[in-house]
């Protein structure tokens, strides 16, 4: 395992592809394929990676083709960057170009979201990202 005072990565290349969920120390850099959910502190996808699954990072840049939902201290997409899911952010950029085709809520508002528990007979309220 790494700590987090090295500065230690790992790369997954263009001609990886692999099928299950990611859970990394380190930082991450992904070119190929995953079919899973990833977890880690940062995540850098290339241009020609496909990630079908949920992403929890600290701080992601996403290049690629992500299929799930997105959750990030900070995150970038860039204009290569084709993301078909809900994304959860504390801080945010999106290049000109970028496709995506989902919510885009402040880590805040999921956290609000979520169902907390409710006093019988009361009903829950909604809450409306702006």
């Amino acid at each position: 395992m790494a700590s987090k005072n090295n500065s230690t990565f790992s790369v997954l290349g263009s001609d990886l592809s692999i099928k299950g969920d990611i859970k990394a120390s380190a930082d991450l850099h992904i070119d190929g394929s995953v079919e899973g959910d990833i977890a880690c502190d940062s995540l850098v996808q290339g241009e020609t990676s496909k990630v079908t699954g949920a992403i929890t990072a600290e701080t992601a840049r996403l290049a690629g083709t992500v299929t799930g939902s997105i959750t990030a201290r900070e995150l970038v997409i860039l204009k290569t960057a084709k993301i078909d899911g809900d994304v959860f952010y504390d801080a945010l950029t999106i290049e000109q170009g970028a496709q995506v085709e989902g919510r885009f809520a402040h880590r805040d508002a999921q956290k609000a979201s979520q169902p907390a528990a409710t006093p019988q007979g009361s009903k829950p309220e909604l809450s409306v990202a702006n």
